[in-house]
């Protein structure tokens, strides 16, 4: 049964939608009470031939961060309206190329804001007190008796936190810093209002009193080309060498060469990584490294976060395949055509 409230066809008929990845059984369920759905119902994801072979018909899609939209598959898919992506970062998808096509292009924040908090904060932890090191290394056999420099770290309570993007994320990884009696200072594109500053307890400092003073720095600033490799050789310089860096934003915000150089050469103590900038694969020498703690791209990856980003999304093209404004609307400037 299609529902009226999507809109359909100059025919009468449901309106088209590709569903790009494998989603829980509500998910498929609920877009088909809408639209007439193709379902690509796996984890693969499709080549970018395949993509546009299968939107060439397709009024609207639901995609990943692992579906790229350029101007190259726009102009074959004339009937395109809305791109709804269960994702908070959307560097995959042109937008200025979307929005010249009419194509209202849609992302889920805020519904996963607490979750990826919990595991940028999990991984700084491991990193800082060196627990994936300290596990591969009981799991051969190599702890035999105790000593008192045995797999010492770094204390996170009572240090310094340096979150870089002070945006929902990074809000939020700061509140929990107060339960740890750290010190949070923070930068940002702009500085937040006096009162956000004081609910997090935060401090505005400049980039390189960033890098100089945090013991522990947390990346969760939007990425974008102007950011491209913002943590580089220069930059892990200025840290502290018992300093630790977790990303939770996206990969391409470090040079991971520079990176690994850094941590082998013990400029810096260790590193918690859940993004990578070739993602899925990973730069061998970061596999190689003890001193780093890793994670495959998990920020979100709860039952209850992930559900909710996906039926988030599915607001999302409904409302827009519907001519009603989305709530996670990125690029208004389509709707002005």
């Amino acid at each position: 049964m299609t529902s009226q409230a999507a809109g359909a066809t100059a025919s009468g008929a449901p309106l088209r939608v590709l569903v790009a990845r494998a989603v829980f059984p509500q998910h498929i369920e609920r877009v088909s009470e809408y639209f007439t759905v193709d379902y690509h119902d796996s984890d693969d994801p499709l080549s970018a031939p395949q993509l546009r072979e299968r939107l060439a018909d397709k009024h609207g899609a639901l995609i990943t961060g692992s579906e790229r939209i350029d101007a190259t598959l726009l102009a074959g898919a004339s009937e395109l309206r809305a791109i709804a992506s269960i994702s908070v970062g959307y560097n995959h998808v042109d937008l200025p190329a979307c929005s010249s096509h009419r194509v209202v292009v849609t992302n889920t924040p805020d519904v996963l804001t607490e979750t990826t908090a919990d595991l940028g904060w999990a991984l700084m932890m491991a990193a800082a007190r060196r627990l994936s090191e300290s596990e591969r290394w009981l799991r051969a056999g190599h702890w035999r008796r105790w000593s008192l420099d045995q797999m010492l770290g770094h204390d996170v309570h009572g240090s310094t936190i340096g979150i870089f993007g002070m945006g929902r994320i990074g809000q939020a990884i700061a509140r929990r810093a107060q339960g740890f009696s750290m010190r949070v200072i923070y930068h940002n594109r702009s500085r937040l209002a006096p009162e956000i500053e004081n609910e997090c307890a935060a401090r505005y400092v400049s980039r390189r009193e960033l890098l100089e003073t945090a013991d522990h720095l947390v990346l969760v600033v939007p990425y974008s080309p102007s950011v491209h490799h913002m943590i580089g050789a220069a930059e892990l310089a200025l840290m502290k060498r018992s300093a630790t860096i977790t990303n939770i934003a996206r990969g391409g915000l470090i040079d991971e060469v520079a990176l690994c150089d850094a941590l082998r050469r013990g400029v810096i103590a260790a590193a918690g990584l859940d993004v990578f900038e070739g993602e899925p694969k990973i730069l061998p020498g970061l596999l190689e490294l003890p001193n780093v703690a890793l994670t495959p791209h998990i920020g979100s990856a709860s039952y209850a976060t992930r559900d909710a980003m996906a039926h988030l999304a599915i607001d999302n093209l409904v409302a827009a395949l519907s001519g009603q404004v989305p709530p996670c609307l990125l690029n208004p400037e389509a709707l002005a055509f």
